[in-house]
């Protein structure tokens, strides 16, 4: 349990700011190109191999969340890697792509608290 407290204290933060800045500055990624979705991508799925690896943890509980997002980081690197044409069409839609960021933005947010109460 210690583990998971500790890889959702470090995940939990990092997807409540990248969430929050991404929607502050969707319109960036109508402008990217497909090496930058890429390259993207190849940091993702290696922040979400690195997850998977450390915590591949399938229990009942929040724990299991902390997995689930290794595994959801992990195949959202491929899909970027394999498909940047396909984001950067997605990426033109704004309203779709906030609407796919607020249930991230809470998942960040109970981790973040599940990380930092005093309780397990």
């Amino acid at each position: 349990m210690a583990n998971s407290k500790y890889i959702a204290g470090l995940l939990g933060p990092a997807i409540v700011a990248i969430t929050i800045s991404e929607t502050v500055n969707v319109h960036i990624w109508a402008g990217n190109t497909a090496a930058g979705v890429y390259l993207n991508g190849g940091l993702l799925f290696i922040a979400g191999l690195a997850i998977v690896r450390a915590h591949n943890l399938w229990v009942r509980g929040w724990p299991v969340l902390v997995t689930l997002s290794g595994w959801g980081i992990m195949l959202l690197g491929l899909f970027r890697m394999f498909f940047p044409e396909l984001q950067l069409e997605g990426a033109k839609n704004t309203s779709a792509v906030i609407m796919e960021i607020i249930p991230i933005l809470a998942i960040g947010i109970f981790m973040t608290y599940k990380a930092y109460s005093r309780k397990l």
